[in-house]
């Protein structure tokens, strides 16, 4: 789910398909609590907007598997420059590494981790989204259209089917789950850690169709200025806080002041203007993360601990008593705490 062509892209299917089932965009709007948009320009800037329009269209549809049927409908060309450096990419691990890094050009919507899986194993990467909106209905209604749009766009930039991909997610199978067989192309496993698209190699390594190397680097520098642009307006700490989310491995100061293009020094000397340090960001995302997986999984505390980094779980227990006032494990079978 983002802003731009996309998105108009989005309501025009979503129009359509109210329309079919004989409502109007009159009514899909007021059931959302949104204001009359023109389709010529209209534009939800916020994820909850999105999601309310798909949450109040299935219900005018009654067809809960809407959001996987406009997966099915995606354009990735409607993306602009983001979607047509992506289809000018050699194969599909660049294309992977590309999203990663530019997302944000391409507005509101949930975050990706692009991550290297055991070089032993045939399962070469993991295309991991994190949403943490709203209900487990919102969050499902999200999966399903971003993992549908997902699958389409590597389709059509292979020209075939994702042989050897899975697909995780981690909710339950809904009453609809017999549409994923028939819209997604990859056998999908629910009950999962984690919502993410897992790659074998061998499609990592396949050539993209629309492959224009001279154009690639066109491309990449627009995306590049369109990055540098965004974070001259964004809040250092919003801009620290973004990067540490999507990153798989939360990288070092020196690593963040690279990716916004400025010096470990100047990066020290904004977070400090605005009242925060590297250090308190990074425990800040790290305590989100742990009471995401606590609620949210069935993980192990100390697989917790591993994926925030933590070489032991006794060093990730302590920090979250110091977060909480709590263990990990008295929080997630408290019915008292609930995520801030």
């Amino acid at each position: 789910m983002r802003t731009g062509g996309e998105h108009i892209d989005l309501i025009r299917i979503l129009k359509h398909h109210v329309e079919q089932a004989g409502a109007s965009m009159d009514q899909l709007l007021s059931m959302s609590g949104l204001e009359r948009i023109s389709i010529k320009s209209e534009r939800a800037e916020k994820e909850t907007e999105v999601v309310a329009l798909l949450q109040s269209a299935i219900e005018l549809t009654k067809d809960p598997a809407l959001p996987l049927l406009l997966g099915r409908n995606f354009d990735i060309g409607t993306m602009g420059t983001f979607g047509f450096a992506v289809m000018s990419c050699a194969d599909i691990n660049a294309c992977l590494r590309l999203m990663t890094r530019y997302q944000k050009t391409v507005g509101v919507g949930p975050g990706w981790r692009v991550l290297d899986h055991d070089r032993n194993s045939e399962k070469g990467m993991l295309a991991r989204m994190i949403v943490t909106l709203g209900s487990s209905e919102q969050r499902r209604i999200v999966s399903e259209l971003i993992f549908s749009q997902f699958c389409t766009a590597i389709e059509f930039l292979i020209n075939g089917p994702l042989d050897g991909a899975e697909l995780h997610l981690n909710y339950a199978p809904p009453n609809h789950s017999i549409e994923y067989q028939r819209l997604i192309s990859a056998p999908v496993k629910f009950n999962q850690p984690y919502c993410q698209l897992v790659l074998p190699r061998q499609l990592l390594n396949r050539h993209v169709r629309t492959a224009n190397p001279a154009s690639h680097v066109i491309f990449l520098q627009q995306c590049e200025e369109l990055l540098r642009n965004l974070n001259k307006v964004e809040n250092t700490s919003a801009a620290v806080r973004r990067i540490l989310l999507q990153s798989a491995d939360f990288p070092n100061i020196s690593q963040v002041a690279e990716s916004l293009h400025v010096s470990e020094r100047t990066l020290r000397r904004r977070l400090n203007g605005e009242s925060t340090s590297f250090r308190a960001l990074t425990e800040e995302i790290k305590s989100t993360l742990a009471q995401e997986y606590l609620l949210k999984t069935d993980i192990t505390v100390s697989e917790i601990a591993h994926l925030l980094k933590y070489t032991e779980a006794v060093n990730f227990r302590q920090a979250f008593m110091r977060w909480q006032g709590v263990t990990p494990a008295q929080y997630r079978h408290s019915d008292d705490f609930s995520l801030g």
